[in-house]
């Protein structure tokens, strides 16, 4: 029995433990070699049955996030790296996830986050933690300002696609649909927050750019810059038909990341880095994206 036969409300259930389950494993509350929980705890949590959860656990297998062992359990093996020179960083734990410079990105007043990406799914994850944060009384910012540029939706992407059919359009419909739950997830979740005045000011703009993402970048409150490529991969993706098929896709919650601060010397190389990016997203904001 697949998962849409099961109550659980097919692929919408899939996507939600999926994408909560990676999120954790983002934020460190599942670390590098630490074990999930079991199936059946798995799915008493969230409210699905085990089928669900074993598509879910086969996803993040072929991900690369987990390795699954008969009676051994499912084990974290990769999560989102930063890696940086910069003495704040030092503060960070090894292997530090996105989480903590988010979080400290937060802890400031007016917080600005412009992103370049593919999805919004990684950006969701992240802002659904800080919201909680809020909501718990930890932080208080007073406004927050988020620019995302996004490819166009006409754009022909090559990835995620079918292997060996360029012209199966499944997995871009896939993604715009990954995309579009992503975004209005953000936007619910930041609107919430002003209207339930918990922050003073919002403001979402989101627009899109006739260009490829090859590569991640958030600039945090205009002084640190988080940037990465996206390694292309072959892997299985299963739809929500349950039919498998073979993919080049590229993983964004997975990758790796640099980190860079802006000093007051304005030559330093961290300095150099968050200018010369913020001016590249400002010069794709104002004349590329819309």
């Amino acid at each position: 029995m697949d998962a849409q036969q099961s109550g659980d409300g097919g692929g919408r259930e899939f996507h939600r433990v999926a994408e909560d389950l990676r999120a954790r494993m983002t934020d460190g509350t599942y670390s590098l070699r630490s074990f999930l929980p079991s199936q059946r705890d798995l799915a008493e949590e969230y409210g699905v049955s085990r089928d669900t959860v074993q598509r879910v656990l086969r996803e993040l297998a072929n991900e690369g996030w987990i390795e699954s062992r008969q009676g051994s359990g499912s084990r974290v093996i990769k999560i989102q790296r930063i890696h940086s020179s910069t003495p704040r960083a030092t503060r960070l734990r090894h292997g530090a996830t996105l989480g903590p410079l988010l979080s400290e990105a937060f802890e400031q007043p007016d917080v600005t986050v412009d992103v370049y990406t593919l999805t919004s799914e990684s950006l969701d994850a992240h802002i659904r933690l800080q919201a909680e944060r809020i909501r718990g009384g930890s932080i208080a910012p007073r406004r927050i300002g988020l620019r995302m540029i996004l490819p166009s939706r006409d754009l022909d992407l090559p990835y995620p696609r079918v292997k060996d059919d360029r012209n199966d359009d499944r997995l871009r419909n896939r993604l715009h649909d990954i995309t579009d739950r992503h975004t209005d997830s953000l936007r619910g979740v930041l609107k919430d927050l002003k209207t339930e005045k918990y922050v003073s000011a919002v403001d979402v703009r989101i627009r899109h750019a006739p260009l490829t993402p090859a590569f991640k970048l958030y600039l945090l409150n205009g002084t640190e810059a988080l940037h990465g490529p996206y390694e292309v991969i072959q892997r299985q993706i299963e739809l929500d038909s349950g039919e498998e098929i073979t993919a080049l896709d590229v993983l964004g919650l997975g990758a790796t990341l640099t980190h860079h601060v802006k000093d007051t010397d304005p030559n330093s190389p961290g300095t150099v880095f968050v200018d010369t990016w913020q001016a590249w997203f400002d010069s794709v904001w104002n004349f590329l994206a819309e």
